[in-house]
């Protein structure tokens, strides 16, 4: 039986929703569903969870960013605001939670007002309008004199990156924050803005307490010397990306041997060969060889002899930074390297820390280009989620050598942008005004979100917080915002909770673009699953 409408034109097996019910609202309440996972998780206060990803890997962490990459979502309006999650991330490498959880905020809303008759074009101008109006606001409110930054004053970082670690470790800031700053800023390059946040690595060590954790100026293997030569200092250094070991040819050959005289001599050849190269890199300066490949035995046993330290590093993209860290060029085979070839370390030390064997490869002097943040815990989870915190440090900094304004943190900025978006839609005019005027003061509502969420994550009354908020930014302190410890409204500029702008207005952007995407769409049209029941095929020879 032949079907009609969009059914004669489409494969068995096809899906196809459209309309308000099946296609609009269930599209938001997917999105709403996603934001609530991440929403206890933001803030300070915000819950772990423990999410056990398709290769059985667990992780326990708080991370926006991480839950919904290892939840693998599937449906399609879900899959928006994690893209939008995930582009946050890649920008500004931060405020992922903030992205998803005010995007599910506005679809709450958005679908209250399609329940009260407005029409999804109606509400996506109400929000297009209300975000252009929410970074006019942004630029208000930007504290005064915060775009002239020294990026090397441990302070001024340290007081711009407090808020963006103390979402991932709270307590933990004061002690995170002075090792992700020092780290930073001993890389960071003559122009700011080049900085790369690859060239501040985590090392992480099990065992002891974060109190132990420390700054390296240059690099920590995880991995022990290959000779007994276990400490070095003010070495030259050589590094050997195809291994240090004899090189077999290419093609194959049969050698034959008449006597034990001939015997003896072939290995001899052999031996010399060796000897003579590692004797030539020994005669260049290096005192340290690193292998990017297998080290042989008898090429260990010369580099021993001519008093050579040998390390291994088998990852290629730790042997790039390696010689980042020491300004050396990896050599493809084992000869003898030029001068400009060699790079330099002041020192190179295995080190035993909490019963690990690790190297520490030190350049104190000009040229380095790499620091290493040493992370010390009890569990590898603990470490997985400190590093996150590290990691968003870092991204901070990076944020803020390219713009370094602040706005007021702890939900004070979310507060005065709700009370100055309500303010505005009573005074929008023109010929949608009425049903304009809807959409922007839910838009101004979803800010309150922020507040609500910070306060219930940390276990306070979140009504009496809001009207307190709305109080105190209604007699014109903009900066006040909520004290989670003592469970009331403070100013923000003497807790000393800042939050960078740019994070803030990407966050904000992502997220109206990410809804209005998603309530432009009306029909959702599913072809037929590639594993389902394929037709009989027209004109196949027959079978026998």
């Amino acid at each position: 039986m032949v079907g009609y409408g969009i059914q004669s034109m489409l494969k068995d097996g096809h899906k196809h929703l459209s309309g308000l019910d099946e296609a609009v609202l269930k599209n938001i309440g997917a999105g709403r569903e996603l934001s609530a996972i991440t929403r206890t998780s933001l803030g300070p206060n915000g819950m772990n969870k423990m999410v056990i990803n398709h290769l059985d890997k667990l992780f326990i962490t708080n991370d926006a960013a991480t839950i919904v990459n290892e939840l693998d979502v599937q449906h399609p309006a879900a899959k928006l605001l994690v893209l939008a999650a995930r582009a946050q991330q890649e920008e500004i490498g931060d405020g992922a939670n903030l992205t998803i959880s005010f995007a599910g905020e506005l679809l709450e809303k958005a679908e209250e007002l399609i329940r009260m008759g407005l029409h999804p074009s109606e509400i996506i101008i109400g929000y297009t309008k209300a975000i252009n109006k929410t970074l006019e606001i942004l630029d208000d409110l930007v504290e005064k004199g915060s775009e002239n930054m020294d990026v090397r004053n441990k302070e001024e970082v340290v007081l711009r990156m407090k808020s963006a670690v103390a979402s991932k470790q709270f307590g933990q800031e004061d002690v995170l924050c002075p090792l992700v700053a020092d780290a930073c800023i001993q890389v960071c390059p003559k122009n700011p803005a080049n900085f790369n946040v690859d060239n501040v690595r985590v090392a992480k060590l099990v065992g002891g307490g974060l109190h132990n954790s420390s700054v390296v100026r240059g690099m920590v293997l995880k991995n022990d010397a290959v000779g007994s030569i276990k400490k070095v200092e003010k070495v030259k250094v050589a590094v050997f990306a195809g291994g240090v070991d004899t090189s077999a040819t290419e093609t194959k050959g049969t050698v034959l041997i008449h006597s034990a005289e001939q015997l003896e001599n072939y290995a001899k050849t052999e031996e010399a060969k060796v000897e003579e190269l590692i004797k030539s890199v020994a005669d260049s300066g290096a005192k340290v060889i690193v292998s990017g490949a297998a080290v042989g035995d008898m090429a260990l046993h010369f580099c021993e002899r001519y008093k050579l330290m040998v390390l291994k590093v088998s990852s290629k993209f730790e042997l790039r930074r390696f010689c980042r860290t020491t300004g050396a060029i990896a050599l493809l085979k084992l000869s003898r390297p030029n001068v400009d070839e060699l790079g330099y370390a002041d020192s190179v030390s295995v080190e035993e820390i909490g019963g690990a064997r690790v190297t520490v490869v030190k350049n104190e002097e000009g040229g380095n280009s790499v620091a290493t943040v040493v992370l010390r815990g009890s569990t590898d989870s603990i470490l997985d989620d400190l590093e996150r915190a590290v990691d968003d440090g870092v991204n901070t900094y990076k944020s803020m050598c390219r713009d370094s304004r602040i706005i007021p943190g702890a939900a004070a900025t979310e507060i005065e942008l709700a009370k100055r978006l309500k303010e505005f839609s009573l005074k929008e005019t023109g010929q949608l005004c009425r049903l304009d005027q809807y959409a922007i003061a839910k838009f101004g509502e979803s800010f309150e979100m922020v507040p609500r969420t910070l306060s219930e994550n940390a276990g306070l009354g979140a009504m009496e917080i809001i009207s307190s908020l709305y109080a105190e930014h209604a007699a014109g302190n903009v900066k006040v915002g909520i004290d989670l410890e003592k469970g009331a409204c403070e100013d923000a500029s003497i807790m000393k909770i800042w939050d960078l702008y740019v994070t803030k207005s990407f966050a904000l952007k992502y997220s109206a673009d990410a809804v209005c995407t998603v309530l432009r769409v009306d029909q959702i049209i599913m072809a037929k699953p590639a594993g389902g029941p394929r037709p009989p095929q027209q004109g196949g020879m027959d079978e026998d």
